[in-house]
């Protein structure tokens, strides 16, 4: 009451407050939607009179039947017919929301009264014009001149379905209509109506003995009575027939006092046996089982949000599609002449050895055309394979393929190269959907396949790939594809290159990216990486890398990069214990061969480790070369890359080499490539990216804010450093030397990532205790990429030979 007195106080002195103007002003605009409305109105009842009569508004001879008279036809005209039709009305009821919050009578909320009138001063005229069709003045002019413009383009039945379409939005919208919030709504209306107490399900039949007349012939022997000072209303149990009751002390029903305004739903109620002068109810929130660790993730993740990895270069930008070029010869143009000219030669050529073709068809790509044939019932498949060659020379030209029988299709295949081939650039495969709405962790888009589809593949699945070509035939076109797919993808937290071009000038464009996208070792000078020394290194850099992820992960319990982030993500991983985002890296080795040469073993081997262990924590190997021999694409390195991309190369024997079956020595060149993923042999023309498109992609990352420097890689100090290791000096020997030895000696494990983790040290400072504990004689020398031998075998000797350090 004194709330409803308050009220009525503030609207006396609000009227009081209001100027003579506000009053006069408000009172007009509602007197002119009264105006309009019912001028609205009566002219809709005789329209066609009152639109004849608006145009003698000073001819006294003519009196009009509307109930404002001329004007009242002149309003009509104007905001019916000659706008928006039966909408008019809205116009009305604008004037008077308007007239009220003139007088500070705020009974609708304007912005939201305004939103929801446009809505319907759009939508009405053309429903009515859509209903209509035009033929009358409830659309007006607006309605019905919209809705034939929208039917001439999307059709009676598509304007319908967008007209329909609106109105559900809106209405969703407007009264969130969501699935969840529905439920929600009739779980309330059914506890608004439900009983107060639903014990079981007698519950009902009890109501309903309640509201008999026989319900007053129930011996109800005592009501027990909770001392509370709101109202309560007592439920009683009748014995009903067929029911068996348990057994009461006293024979004495339990009467349960509810309250009438209390909800039971998600509640759990449980009778207790007290004594039948205090029942009391207890109610319990259950909370959910979180250890220590999971609650405080929660709590970080409730006050500051889930971690973000983007935000040191939140206002990065990604490549813009504008800074590929369009190439204007990209359509596919058929010739049937040159389709029904090859047709009649292979079935001629066929027919000519005796081989029956029962049916063809061809499936014109880029540059190639597959001729699909189903031979004759009897017809040998090898009998058709040895034709190639036959064939070639009946067609006159270069690069025929024969797919005996295609995969999955019952069909023979006969690759043609066309006479005017067409161009895919990497805008066009850029900008395709297929490539834009990739849900992949490492998207790549290689170009596009036979049939003209744009061909999209997951590096972190394939999970290596191994590229070979002869030179001048798209090689080094087809790294510079792949890269681009990348940087349009990932942001420059997400990933990080490892850039190896003994050619030194194929991948030095990159360079301007230093500050986003490479990774180099902390005493490299250039990201990009061409002297052979420093390959060594960094590669075995990338296996100690590689070595402490799996810790992390370890200590994690995750499988793999991605659960790891996504835990690093949610804040479950503690910083303080060396835990941290991982970008995923990419090597890419431009020319293997020629490192090969020069290194051996030593490059082999690591790269072998790598692409044996690095999937999971996110690794990947890139490694191209224009000789794929076997003396430099080996065995051990093969099993490890079952993903292949070969280009055009000289002989048979490379193309088994690297597919491990023919036919890259039968493609055309310039970028027509095989690529094999372990189960598939696909054809693709590669989509060719210019170096000045490479270079104005660099240019724009470049310029952008990037980080202070390059992802650092660990620390690797190769022979020549670990063997010039100086006599041991115990004055000079760290802080952390006695306990550094104590865990090596424990675990058995000489490790200098195992030093990081253990005593939560930096690589610099771990590196320089393990070079100690060397000439100590604790552990052994350098042993590539395997752990150092431990030279002391228990703690009792150690701490005898630290005893003797000490003196």
């Amino acid at each position: 009451m004194a709330k409803l007195a308050s009220n009525n106080r503030q609207e006396v002195e609000d009227s009081k407050t209001l100027s003579k103007p506000r009053i006069f002003f408000g009172l007009l605009f509602l007197f002119l939607a009264v105006v309009f409305a019912l001028s609205f109105a009566s002219y809709l009842l005789n329209w066609k009179a009152n639109q004849s009569q608006t145009g003698a508004m000073l001819d006294k001879s003519i009196k009009s039947s509307n109930i404002f008279g001329k004007v009242g036809d002149w309003l009509g005209n104007i905001f019916i017919f000659d706008s928006i039709g039966i909408a008019a009305f809205i116009v009305a009821f604008l004037m008077m929301v308007l007239g009220f919050q003139i007088l500070k009578k705020n009974y609708f909320k304007i912005w939201k009264t305004l939103s929801h009138s446009l809505f319907f001063l759009c939508w009405l005229p053309i429903l009515m014009g859509a209903i209509t069709k035009g033929n009358g003045t409830l659309s007006g002019v607006f309605g019905n001149e919209i809705q034939e413009y929208l039917a001439s383009i999307i059709g009676d039945f598509g304007l319908w379905m967008t007209l329909l379409a609106a109105i559900i939005l809106y209405f969703v919208l407007e009264f969130n209509l969501r699935p969840s919030s529905i439920k929600n709504q009739i779980d309330s209306i059914k506890d608004k109506f439900a009983p107060d107490y639903d014990a079981d399900e007698d519950f009902e039949a009890d109501k309903e003995l309640k509201e008999e007349p026989h319900f007053e012939n129930l011996k109800v022997t005592s009501e027990v009575e909770v001392p509370k000072t709101e109202t309560f209303e007592t439920i009683k149990t009748p014995n009903q027939t067929g029911f068996e009751a348990p057994p009461v002390v006293a024979e004495t029903p339990i009467n349960i006092p509810v309250k009438k305004d209390l909800e039971p739903t998600g509640f759990s109620f449980q009778k207790e046996e007290k004594p039948a002068d205090n029942i009391a109810f207890s109610i319990e929130e259950v909370k959910e089982d979180l250890d220590d660790s999971e609650r405080k993730a929660k709590d970080l993740v409730d006050k500051h949000g889930l971690y973000d990895h983007k935000l040191d270069l939140a206002n990065f930008q990604m490549p813009k599609i504008e800074l590929l070029r369009e190439y204007g010869n990209e359509e596919i143009a058929i010739n049937k002449d040159e389709l029904e000219e090859n047709k009649n030669k292979i079935v001629g050529l066929l027919k000519n050895f005796n081989v029956g073709i029962a049916e063809i068809k061809a499936t014109i790509g880029p540059t190639v055309t597959l001729y699909e044939i189903v031979p004759e019932a009897g017809i040998r498949v090898a009998a058709i394979k040895k034709l190639q060659d036959d064939i070639a020379l009946n067609l006159s030209a270069l690069g025929i393929r024969i797919i005996a029988p295609m995969p999955g299709k019952g069909t023979i295949g006969i690759e043609v190269p066309r006479k005017n081939p067409s161009m895919v650039s990497m805008r066009s495969v850029i900008s395709s959907p297929k490539f834009q709405n990739a849900d992949m962790d490492l998207p790549v888009v290689f170009g596009k396949t036979i049939s003209n589809e744009v061909f999209v593949a997951d590096l972190a699945k394939m999970p290596h790939l191994l590229m070979a070509g002869a030179t001048g035939q798209g090689k080094s076109v087809g790294i510079n594809a792949i890269l681009t797919s990348l940087l349009y993808k990932k942001h420059p937290s997400e990933l990080k290159f490892v850039m190896v071009d003994p050619k030194k000038v194929e991948l030095s464009l990159y360079s301007k990216i230093e500050r986003h996208y490479l990774a180099k070792l902390p005493d490299g000078e250039d990201a990009i990486i061409t002297d052979t020394h420093k390959v060594i290194n960094t590669l075995n850099s990338l296996c100690i890398e590689m070595d402490t992820r799996y810790d992390l992960l370890k200590n994690a319990f995750c499988k793999n990069i991605k659960e790891y982030n996504k835990k690093f993500t949610e804040r479950k991983l503690n910083p303080e214990n060396g835990h941290r985002y991982m970008p995923y890296i990419v090597l890419v080795v431009d020319e293997f061969a020629d490192l090969i040469m020069t290194a051996g073993k030593e490059v082999e081997l690591p790269i072998a480790r790598l692409a044996q262990l690095a999937r999971a924590v996110g690794i990947h190997l890139i490694v191209a070369t224009q000789r794929p021999s076997v003396n430099v694409i080996t065995g051990m390195i093969k099993a490890n890359f079952p993903a292949r991309a070969a280009f055009r190369v000289i002989s048979s024997v490379d193309s088994r080499t690297i597919l491990d079956s023919p036919g890259a020595d039968q493609l055309i060149g310039k970028g027509d490539m095989l690529y094999f993923n372990g189960n598939d042999l696909l054809r693709l023309q590669c989509a060719f990216v210019d170096t000045p498109e490479v270079e104005k992609i660099a240019e724009y990352i470049g310029e952008q804010k990037g980080y202070a420097s390059a992802f650092m890689l660990p620390e690797y100090s190769g022979e020549e450093t670990t063997s010039t290791v100086g006599s041991f000096d115990p004055n000079e020997k760290d802080q952390l030397f006695e306990e550094a030895a104590r865990i090596i000696v424990s675990t058995q494990q000489g490790s200098t990532s195992m030093l990081q983790r253990q005593l939560k040290l930096g690589y610099n400072r771990a590196g320089r205790i393990m070079d100690q504990l060397e000439a100590a004689g604790i552990v052994g020398g350098f042993n590539g990429a395997k752990a150092r031998e431990v030279q002391i075998s228990d703690l009792n000797a150690l701490e005898s030979f630290l005893e003797e350090l000490r003196k």
